[in-house]
């Protein structure tokens, strides 16, 4: 009778720490998916500003190696993320895929001028430093005219900016939310085992003996839930590229392996700062409080 009461309790303890690395473990997907969508955010927001162009069209009369000296000097501003010559054939082409006819045997010349196509780095997509760029690009006497889409940076430094606060407000509120499921889910644990922490401190056990077990258990429990979320994770976002194969140009590597690490690190801190805080609520119990 006691080996069979004895396995029923042991049976239900390992029930319930599996539904606890469960909990944690789905818990953790959340951060992790918002972590995730924190990334690709940051990386689309990056993607669109290293994708705003400024033209550069440069004097008719200037010669093709004064323009590509132009060029090299532009590559080594730290503004400047690439640029691209554009000949006035390259142009002309350009526009005649864009027209669908042949403008230039129409008119009989090529009225396009050669220019360099510009792409700043994304701290400097903005129009404060743009202006600042146009003026001094203006100063040199091969630049005829400096074009970009100013209405649009503005619009979309805007939008990004918004985007990313509301982003940041909901992980926050999700981190705290988390957080507390996190904590009832293994204070729910740690109360089913009220009884064995009251025995043990009744028979002499000091209050580091008795934690040191469960908070080992609360540190492995976390790791468990935080290794289960990333392969869900991982598993997410490889399905995420098959639907939508752009995405591959947003991924990060290193930064999705900084966000597996702050899930980890979240599920072990969480897990063993609840368990530390959930013992010492059964440590302090007095026994006739242990049935209510």
């Amino acid at each position: 009778m006691e080996e069979f009461e004895a396995s029923e309790s042991a049976k239900k303890t390992k029930t319930i720490y599996i539904s606890t690395v469960f909990g944690i473990a789905m818990v953790l997907l959340m951060i992790g998916l918002l972590g995730l969508i924190l990334v690709h955010v940051n990386n689309l927001s990056r993607y669109v500003k290293e994708n705003i162009v400024l033209n550069i069209f440069v004097d008719d009369a200037a010669h093709e190696t004064d323009v590509l000296q132009l060029q090299k000097q532009l590559e080594a501003n730290p503004m400047v993320k690439q640029t691209q010559y554009v000949s006035k054939e390259l142009a002309a082409r350009n526009l005649q895929k864009d027209l669908g006819e042949d403008f230039v045997k129409f008119l009989g010349y090529n009225p396009l001028s050669q220019s360099l196509d510009v792409y700043l780095n994304a701290e400097f997509a903005n129009n404060t430093d743009i202006t600042k760029f146009k003026n001094q690009l203006l100063k040199n006497p091969l630049v005829k005219e400096v074009k970009y889409q100013q209405s649009l940076v503005d619009q979309m430094n805007q939008n990004l900016t918004s985007i990313s606060l509301i982003i940041l407000a909901f992980a926050a509120i999700f981190v705290v939310v988390s957080v507390a499921l996190i904590n009832n889910t293994i204070g729910l644990a740690i109360y089913s085992q009220r009884f064995l922490i009251k025995s043990m401190q009744l028979v002499g056990a000091t209050k580091g003996f008795i934690r040191k077990p469960f908070l080992l258990y609360g540190i492995w429990h976390g790791l468990l839930g935080a290794l289960i979320a990333i392969i869900i994770l991982m598993g997410t976002l490889y399905l995420a590229v098959q639907q939508i194969p752009d995405l591959i140009i947003l991924q990060n590597y290193t930064e999705f392996g900084i966000v597996f690490l702050c899930v980890i690190g979240l599920g072990v801190f969480i897990s063993a700062f609840s368990t530390y805080l959930a013992v010492n609520k059964f440590l302090r119990l007095k026994i006739y409080n242990l049935y209510r």
